[in-house]
């Protein structure tokens, strides 16, 4: 009998909620509870071998182009895959599990590797039994367990440095592993609302940053850029974000959150330092969207892939600068409306014509991926590769883009 239809023989192996995979998921969890972040892979493939299956954890780099193996002692997992020329690739892409058409009778199983929604890689799942990959209900058992893996992952990761080095491709410099250390997760999503980030140049970055929380029905999000490069800069994000956090944990509005950076930034440093930034309010009942423009250029608001208008009230001067004018933007969402923020590291990208990459550049760019239905996550990958692509050598300044959007079923084309 194979090792997939081995139950209590009091329920048919094809159910579900099979005994083997039950049994699978709680060894699984008990082999985790005190593992370190490098025995992490050896711990799912002890666990799924009854189950006569092995799983190979692919990560997603910070530049978002390969998938890398994590390594398991005793055993070879082969090279990176590109993102963009793999089954591996198309699966992470799409948050979608997929085979090789083109495969033989061993063609694998690849399952994206989600927290939530955020993207962390993907999972080569191959079978003893190559004709179980198809099914419908193998698959849906791997994706159980790959939503368990997507969760011990990110857990994992804090206490070692294994999986982190899996994910770099080269050293990071202080301020950006600083920085990194704050940023919360590049996606997330609920039933209303999803929003997204990536920053560039991911090992060498210091003064970008973002931000987002949800609290009930009220989502707010933030995007900056302090002055400065390197370390420096990022200290001041560093001062930036906790000051924002920590007036929104004491119920500050967005006028409070504002000179609460203020505040911190004359108590903190004795020079000229600031930070353009936006910060934003949206009410997932109604779509209203409250919103302070402190010096940085104002986001778009997309819809149908089209600018329709721009958050350009709310105007007073960069955070660290005292500006006690109570400004407060206000505009109202329609469903489906995306929101794109950027930080100058973006438009101003220069290729080696001296040619700026441009906001109609952007706009365009992201127009187009909203079109080809491609999701929040997956149209900031892209954009900001197309920022990349254009340069003239590594970017002179961080690059950072915010997509946001509000909608009844936003999360529906990121979950697996």
């Amino acid at each position: 009998m194979s090792e997939f239809t081995r139950d209590d023989r009091a329920r048919p192996a094809h159910e579900p909620g099979a005994w083997p995979w039950r049994e699978a998921i709680v060894d699984l969890l008990a082999r985790t509870r005190i593992a370190h972040p490098d025995e992490l892979a050896a711990a799912v493939n002890a666990a799924v071998a009854a189950l006569g299956i092995v799983a190979t954890v692919y990560l997603i780099d910070h530049e978002q182009c390969l998938l890398h193996p994590v390594p398991e002692a005793g055993r070879e997992v082969g090279g990176p895959l590109r993102v963009d020329a793999t089954v591996a690739g198309r699966a992470f892409m799409d948050s979608a599990a997929r085979t090789d058409p083109a495969g033989e009778g061993g063609s694998p199983l690849w399952t994206p590797l989600v927290d939530g929604v955020e993207r962390l890689g993907v999972i080569k799942i191959e079978a003893r039994d190559p004709t179980l990959v198809g099914s419908a209900e193998f698959q849906q058992q791997c994706d159980m367990l790959a939503a368990l893996l997507g969760h011990l992952v990110s857990i994992k990761a804090r206490y070692g440095p294994h999986l982190a080095r899996t994910r770099r491709t080269r050293r990071m410099s202080v301020g950006s592993e600083l920085l990194w250390r704050l940023l919360p997760p590049l996606t997330f999503a609920d039933a209303r609302f999803t929003v997204s980030a990536i920053l560039e140049p991911c090992y060498t970055a210091g003064g970008d940053g973002y931000d987002y929380a949800v609290d009930g029905s009220t989502a707010f999000m933030a995007i900056c850029d302090t002055t400065g490069h390197g370390l420096r800069a990022g200290i001041g994000t560093a001062v930036a974000l906790s000051a924002m956090r920590t007036a929104r944990v004491d119920g500050g509005d967005l006028y409070a959150t504002a000179r609460a950076v203020d505040a911190a930034f004359a108590e903190q440093f004795t020079d000229a330092r600031f930070a353009t930034a936006v910060l934003m309010e949206l009410d997932l009942r109604f779509g209203r969207l409250r919103y302070v423009n402190a010096g940085h250029h104002p986001p778009v608001i997309l819809r149908d892939g089209k600018p329709v208008g721009r958050l350009d009230g709310g105007r007073r001067l960069p955070l660290g600068l005292d500006d006690p004018q109570p400004a407060v933007g206000e505009t109202v969402l329609q469903p489906g409306d995306r929101i794109l923020a950027y930080t100058d590291g973006v438009t101003e990208a220069r290729d080696t014509h001296g040619e700026l990459f441009g906001e109609p550049r952007l706009l365009d760019l992201a127009a187009r991926h909203t079109l080809a239905g491609k999701s929040a996550p997956e149209t900031l990958r892209r954009l900001s590769h197309a920022v990349l692509d254009h340069l003239d050598g590594p970017p002179a300044d961080d690059a950072t883009l915010l997509l946001a959007e509000w909608s009844v079923d936003t999360a529906a084309e990121l979950l697996p």
